[in-house]
């Protein structure tokens, strides 16, 4: 047997791998020692506290309106109608007592603050049961 012939007994154990991820070698970009060096580090920009204060909205860019409607109270239906009229969303558009949510008509409720002597006939609209008491006392309708 000469010395060119020599096998080791066993294989040859690999070398350690030191660097965890990057082509940067043994501290992979990260430094030696400290808070930025450690995993799972946690140091955040300062501008991320104030993102997160921002509402989550939620649906396609955030074109949502609120279509909750408009409210009217009994005292400015008796201000601006006289006796006998016919109150429906549309008059109350014309009369500009109740606007439009973008395009579309607005659902109207009556409220019963106030009072009413005229007899006036509401229809289309939602009524509360407070003012829908008056309304009738008054010797209107509500449909």
């Amino acid at each position: 047997m000469q010395i060119h012939e020599i096998q080791p007994t066993h294989k040859n154990k690999k070398s350690r791998r030191i660097g965890r991820g990057g082509k940067k070698g043994t501290y992979s970009g990260h430094g030696i020692k400290g808070q930025k060096s450690r995993a799972g580090r946690k140091m955040q920009p300062s501008i991320r506290e104030l993102i997160k204060r921002y509402p989550k909205l939620r649906g396609y860019r955030y074109v949502r309106l609120n279509v909750s409607g408009a409210c009217l109270n009994l005292d400015v239906l008796e201000k601006n109608f006289k006796s006998g009229d016919k109150i429906t969303p549309a008059v109350l558009l014309e009369k500009k007592l109740v606007s439009r949510f973008g395009s579309r008509m607005p659902v109207v409720k009556i409220l019963g603050r106030g009072e009413i002597k005229k007899k006036l006939d509401v229809s289309g609209c939602e009524v509360s049961k407070g003012a829908k008491e008056k309304i009738e006392q008054a010797g209107g309708n509500v449909r």
